[in-house]
């Protein structure tokens, strides 16, 4: 029998039954969203590309919110508070040998860009030095051993008259420390904790930048940055953090983010390559806080990090800036021939020389007059080592992840009001920077009953779907008992991700007939559910995009307690939420959001959302972005106050605070503490 015929079918069959009549039956209804995550992740994707800048239709506009934007991107970067106005701490620079070499010299040395943490690199000096030269930032890529592997480059520009100080990342320098949480370690918790490692290379830049800037050698108004891969990226990030960079060229190291998630490129890429991106933004955005200085977009066309095709969306989007400007000179694109490198041909090597030279020294050379670039490695590893002895003691490269973003403490709350002023502060926070792609007009429910049975007892089954938002229509089931003239309490249990068949019945066994049991499958559980093998790649372009997957359950289950209070016979005010293990972090932020939770049941709740998951990334997805900047799961339970809160099971010791802040404001009582979810009503 086809599909066709099985919906007639069910058709005949369910006219046959009586339903409410504020909703309407009907059985396609449940096909009409895909409930697919990639094709969802894929248009949001594209709506963030094709939404870029698209309200800036003049100068006066960009200018109206660019600080604005520039400040979000530094936030973005985890490099709020960081002390970019006003006095900064001593660049210790510690020189550890020289190197003469024909035309210039090499200064090994390395720099503290903030206490305990230290940069190696290499300075590259030409002789004769009668006035200040234009001076360029080298940004390493991905390459191992960083200074030995770019040493080319460095020497081409000294060469050239320019001074150059090429820097080492934490990853791959000389002490190696983490890039890649997300990638390899499944360290996820870092999305929470707003973290990324590319805050900690963008803020080593501006520090050489500084080094630069205060040597006697350097024209410090005309300082230049460029790299390759990682070091491309960085060419983005730092032109758009620092004005001091007069001109910029990035080689590979971005494209749109639709290309990015559509073709799956991400899953390819460092932890770096993508800020925090707490508020939906895509390179453009950031090439356009570049403007109108002169930028190169430099890309080879066969590279297997990023489509051609998807690099010159970002120029073409960015383009309009530079021409609000008067300067869409200013923006270049360069194509190469060839994989992720500088082109089959080094071709873009003289493109990248012959653009400093114009923009830095005011010489216009074309890039076919100035032959042919060596490329040789002439120096061992070992001769442009930094660390000639040793590396510092405090030295805090391969632990930096822990320190680098301020993270919040438990607070000591003695009354209620100051819980109201940190729960208002936290929903606030959590609204803004971890809940932001909410969407900002909701999608109609367009709720409809599916299915309805009663039993010989005469209990009854309910079976709803509704739109949680757009491409998504979620699986609502309530056990109602025997009808009834009375309004009846609610409570809602979420299902897990991956539960076995009757998990959830067995969770909520021993309430039958004393409250409406509802069953909900957020997106990705259930009915909705994808690969297991998916879930990695899931996670990080979830994120990419400005959610996670806890983030969009939270969204769900939000939008199911609006489902659930436009059904008849439920007590709207009375209306509770059962979860366990990974949903229990979703029920805390729901319930927290919402306000009008009657009774938050958790059974064994994860201790923080500061911890790794499995590096196949199949471990609990609770990770939120910048939820850890200003409140934990303890907290955000603790926050139910002063409605019931009831821990079932393993009570991790983490939610001693939580008991405490009950005990604190008079209501010991509404603090729970059981083994089995059918005591909660005993009392």
């Amino acid at each position: 029998m086809n599909r066709q015929s099985i919906l007639i079918l069910l058709s005949v069959f369910c006219s046959m039954l009586t339903f409410p009549q504020s909703f309407e039956h009907k059985v396609e209804a449940e096909f009409d969203q895909p409930n697919n995550i990639r094709q969802y992740l894929c248009k949001v994707a594209s709506d963030i590309t094709h939404n870029s800048l698209n309200d800036i239709k003049n100068l006066e506009d960009w200018e109206a919110v660019r600080e604005e934007r520039h400040q979000q991107f530094l936030e973005m970067l985890g490099l709020q508070g960081k002390p970019f106005e006003g006095k900064r701490p001593p660049l210790n620079v510690t020189k550890t040998g020289s190197i003469q070499k024909k035309g210039y010299r090499i200064e090994k040395l390395y720099y503290e860009s903030l206490p305990g943490l230290y940069v190696p690199a290499n300075l590259y000096i030409p002789n004769g030095i009668k006035k200040p030269l234009p001076a360029i930032l080298y940004v390493s890529g991905h390459a191992h051993s960083q200074k030995y592997n770019y040493q080319a480059h460095a020497k081409n520009f000294a060469e050239n008259g320019f001074v150059c100080l090429i820097i080492e990342t934490i990853q791959r320098g000389e002490v190696e420390g983490e890039h890649l949480g997300q990638e390899s370690n499944g360290w996820f918790h870092w999305y929470s904790r707003g973290y990324n490692p590319a805050g900690v290379e963008v803020w080593n830049g501006i520090r050489g930048l500084d080094l630069l800037s205060e040597m006697p050698e350097v024209d410090k108004n005309n300082l230049g940055v460029t790299g390759i891969s990682g070091g491309g990226s960085q060419s983005w990030y730092l032109p758009a953090a620092d004005s001091r960079i007069k001109a910029a060229a990035a080689v590979a190291g971005a494209s749109s983010l639709e290309g990015q998630i559509a073709q799956k490129t991400i899953d390819d890429h460092c932890d770096c390559m993508m800020p925090i991106n707490t508020y939906g933004i895509d390179f453009s955005d950031i090439g356009a806080l570049i403007a109108p200085r002169p930028f190169m977009i430099a890309q080879p066309n066969r590279d297997l990090y990023y489509s051609i095709v998807a690099v010159h969306t970002l120029f073409d989007k960015t383009k309009p800036i530079y021409s609000y400007y008067g300067k869409p000179e200013n923006l270049i694109m360069k194509d190469a021939s060839g994989g992720h490198s500088y082109g089959s041909k080094e071709e873009l090597r003289p493109e990248i020389l012959a653009f400093f030279l114009k923009e830095l020294k005011s010489k216009n050379i074309s890039p076919d007059k100035l032959g042919e670039i060596d490329t040789s490695l002439e120096l061992s590893e070992e001769a442009l080592k930094a660390y000639v002895n040793g590396v510092p003691k405090d030295d805090r490269t391969k632990t930096i992840q822990d320190s680098f973003v301020e993270l919040a403490s438990p607070l000591e709350i003695n009354t209620v009001e100051q819980l109201d002023s940190y729960k208002n502060e936290v929903k606030a926070f959590l609204r803004e920077k971890t809940f932001g792609a909410f969407p900002e007009k909701p999608a109609s429910l367009d709720m409809r009953l599916d299915f309805i049975s009663s039993s010989t007892s005469g209990n009854e089954r309910k079976d709803y779907n509704f739109v949680s938002e757009e491409g998504w229509r979620l699986k609502l089931s309530l056990q109602t008992g025997q009808p009834t003239d009375n309004n009846q309490p609610l409570l809602l249990v979420l299902k897990n991700p991956n539960e076995e068949r009757y998990e959830s019945a067995a969770l909520a066994s021993g309430l039958k007939g004393k409250v409406i049991v509802a069953y909900f499958e957020a997106r990705g559980i259930g009915d909705t559910g994808w690969s297991p093998s998916e879930q990695w790649h899931i996670r990080r372009a979830s994120a990419w995009t400005g959610r996670t997957i806890a983030s969009m359950r939270v969204y769900d289950v939000l939008r199911c307690l609006q489902a659930l209070r436009s059904i008849p016979g439920v007590d709207t005010d009375n209306i509770s939420i059962l979860a366990q293990g990974e949903m229990a972090a979703i029920a805390s932020y729901t319930a927290l959001l919402d306000g009008n939770v009657k009774s938050l049941l958790i059974k064994d709740p994860p201790a923080t959302q500061n911890v790794p998951s499995d590096p196949t990334g199949k471990g609990e997805a609770i990770e939120m972005l910048n939820c850890l900047r200003v409140t934990d799961l303890p907290q955000v339970a603790g926050l139910q106050f002063p409605n019931e809160l009831v821990v079932i099971g393993n009570q991790p010791t983490t939610y001693d605070w939580t008991k405490e802040l009950y005990n604190n404001l008079d209501r010991p009582g509404a603090y729970k503490s059981i083994q089995k979810v059918s005591q909660w009503l005993d009392d």
